[in-house]
């Protein structure tokens, strides 16, 4: 056995035994075997009309699931996007057919890589605020999420959202 899968297994049995009010961290969602970890965004000037959401994204389970759509309250729509660069330009494509989780994989969402673009913005983001969203994934169905939202400039989840991740 690998020390991940201990690890993770012993895990899985210590959050089993808490109550449900200590089983998991703020800033941290669970639906079937999906876990989803501190979801952040960056504050957006003035007019911005996308906005770009990111976490990191966990199957527990035995099987592949897919992330496949979400919303936001503040956005019309909600859709993955990988950002790569090639032969030195930058580009943004969709993720086409969702995204996919394998068994015991994290997938993070996180600027410059794979990330949530929430598109037609109703309103700005502002630093220290939360904005209610939701997940959908094709196994765990419906997960509702909160994003934290950091600085303009921001390179990872505002340190509140954060605080319990030793890294």
């Amino acid at each position: 056995m690998t020390k991940r899968f201990l690890v993770a297994l012993l895990s899985g049995l210590a959050i089993g035994s808490m109550p449900p009010a200590m089983a998991q961290a703020p800033g941290t969602y669970r639906a079937g075997a999906v876990v989803v970890e501190a979801p952040w965004s960056r504050a957006t000037p003035g007019g911005a009309k996308v906005a770009g959401g990111y976490m990191r994204i966990t199957n527990t389970g035995s099987e592949p699931d897919r992330l496949v759509g979400g919303s936001t309250v503040v956005a019309e729509r909600f859709e993955v996007h990988r950002s790569t660069v090639v032969e030195g330009v930058a580009r943004m494509e969709p993720v086409t057919g969702g995204l996919e989780i394998a068994p015991g994989q994290t997938v993070e969402l996180k600027p410059g890589g794979l990330h949530a673009m929430l598109v037609n913005l109703r309103q700005g983001l502002k630093p220290g605020e939360t904005v209610k969203g939701m997940l959908v994934f094709e196994k765990a169905g419906v997960l509702k999420i909160e994003y934290q939202v950091g600085g303009i400039g921001a390179q990872a989840a505002p340190a509140a959202a954060n605080a319990h991740h030793n890294h």
